[in-house]
């Protein structure tokens, strides 16, 4: 019986993640999207050149598996996961924001990649830990 009401939790946490993820990679989208109408301009890094939304999406979705991952790790082997994650994954969101800093060719560019980090960043430090009654 403990089985069968654990499993709905269980599915109802890992879907309310997926979605997480998923949403802060949409979110990541939405912003490039609107970029170009209404800045009329590429968004583009010295490095790479023009950012396609497929580089967009795949980051995002890599880091949020990430944070998901470290958080599931979290959870097995510490006794305040949520707290321990907020903190790993607000010290990773700072140290990510040097790199549109840095490699933004224009302030434009540089504005719409902190944005995606911050979008990104935050959907995941907020939607991924659950409340105690989750678990």
């Amino acid at each position: 019986m403990t089985n069968k009401t654990h499993q709905p939790r269980t599915t109802a946490r890992r879907t309310g993640r997926a979605i997480t993820v998923a949403a802060g990679a949409a979110g990541s989208l939405l912003l490039w999207a609107v970029n170009d109408p209404w800045a009329g301009t590429d968004l583009t890094v010295r490095q790479g050149g023009e950012i396609a939304p497929a580089a967009i999406v795949t980051a995002a979705l890599i880091a949020g598996l990430a944070a998901w991952a470290l958080l599931a790790l979290l959870e097995r082997t510490v006794r305040n996961p949520t707290r321990t994650f907020r903190i790993i994954a607000l010290t990773t969101l700072a140290i990510s924001l040097i790199g549109p800093l840095s490699s933004g060719t224009d302030l434009t560019s540089r504005l719409v990649l902190l944005g995606m980090h911050l979008t990104v960043g935050t959907a995941l430090i907020i939607g991924l830990p659950c409340p105690r009654p989750c678990r």
